[in-house]
């Protein structure tokens, strides 16, 4: 253990003593070193992980812990074992989210592209629909080359009944699928509400990540949220700022690009995260990249902290299990050789933590 996280967790404890407000303990889950994974998704005892191939992640690209607490390939090895030239739509590519329906099935997203910044491959963009009871492969979306644009990022998926809600943090806009019949389409693109801004770069834990050419790395728009009654969309880039838009006007393809982006909202002035979930009271937890926390907001827009930890570096996209704990993956995303000049300043092992929210006030 290193002096400055035993520095950093004095700190930090003594700060919470000083408040009188016990913070919740980090359990660990799970660790890997070989493994980098930035989603989780929790079904009744069953931990899935998973992680984009680009970090230099050496294990499956979507893995099920087992009881050694290692992951092994879900939904089974053909769907991880991917090669350059192989089977672009029956295969993994490059996974970056996988998420729960609350109606039995595991969703997989599929960015198709093996490189950071690169162009998806044919049939390589999809989102994959797996059975929780059967452990198959029940249905591919596709996304072709009208949804999947050159330089896209299909990022992560939110599903509000008939219709699914995608990000693309390539080439900004958001996307729609109708489930019922597979049609995607792109939506708010270009706007401003989906583009990084230039003056809020990406701070992590004091240092600003820089991408290709030493540049301020730009993500467009990545995190999302559903309200509670499943009729707004919370959205923006990762740097921030979120804005607001009625789930009924994206889901009608009938409503005009230029009435959509009118009924764009500013919703709140949030900093550059890892990731976000939201509770059935509707408060929106997000994993704050400059001080390594745990951040809550309230529907009525009030901030606190609960929780401040070094071992919390770029925590990605957090969940909350059916017994209120949230599970939180430490992917470590802006050490990865990308953004380092292709060296990897990963602290190994990568680790999956959690935390019982009945201890957060």
């Amino acid at each position: 253990m290193s002096r400055q996280f035993v520095l950093a967790a004095g700190i930090f404890a003594l700060a919470t003593a000083n408040s009188g407000v016990a913070a919740p303990t980090l359990k660990v889950e799970a660790r890997s070193n070989s493994m980098i994974w930035n989603a989780v998704a929790v079904d009744k005892g069953r931990v899935f992980v998973a992680g984009p191939r680009w970090t230099g992640s050496k294990g499956p690209s979507v893995g099920l812990i087992n009881k050694h607490g290692d992951p092994t390939p879900y939904p089974n090895q053909k769907w991880n074992d991917w090669k350059e030239g192989g089977d672009n739509q029956h295969a993994f590519v490059n996974v970056n989210a996988i998420h729960l329906d609350g109606h039995g099935s595991l969703w997989i997203i599929d960015t198709g592209s093996p490189q950071f910044g690169g162009d998806p491959l044919p049939g390589g963009a999809k989102a994959v629909q797996i059975d929780l009871a059967t452990n198959q492969v029940v249905r591919t979306i596709a996304f072709g080359p009208a949804v999947a644009l050159p330089g896209s990022y299909v990022d992560d998926i939110r599903i509000n009944g008939r219709h699914a809600y995608l990000t693309d943090a390539g080439r900004p806009g958001l996307i729609v699928v109708d489930l019922l019949t597979g049609a995607a389409r792109r939506v708010l693109e270009n706007d401003h509400s989906v583009v990084a801004p230039t003056d809020r770069p990406i701070n992590v834990a004091g240092a600003i990540v820089r991408g290709a050419g030493g540049q301020p790395l730009a993500v467009n728009a990545d995190p999302f949220e559903l309200s509670v009654d499943g009729q707004t969309l919370f959205y923006g880039p990762l740097s921030g700022p979120w804005s607001q838009v009625p789930t009924k006007l994206l889901d009608d393809p009938a409503v005009a690009a230029t009435t959509l982006a009118a009924a764009v909202k500013p919703w709140a002035d949030l900093p550059p995260i890892g990731g976000s979930v939201t509770d059935t009271k509707g408060n929106l937890y997000y994993t704050e990249l400059r001080t390594s926390s745990l951040m809550k907001r309230t529907p009525d827009g009030a901030i606190s902290t609960v929780l401040s930890d070094p071992r919390l570096h770029w925590v990605d996209a957090p969940v909350i299990d059916a017994q209120s704990r949230m599970w939180l993956p430490v992917p470590q995303m802006d050490r990865v050789p990308a953004f380092n000049d292709g060296v990897s300043r990963v602290q190994w092992p990568v680790t999956l933590y959690s935390i019982d929210l009945k201890d957060v006030k």
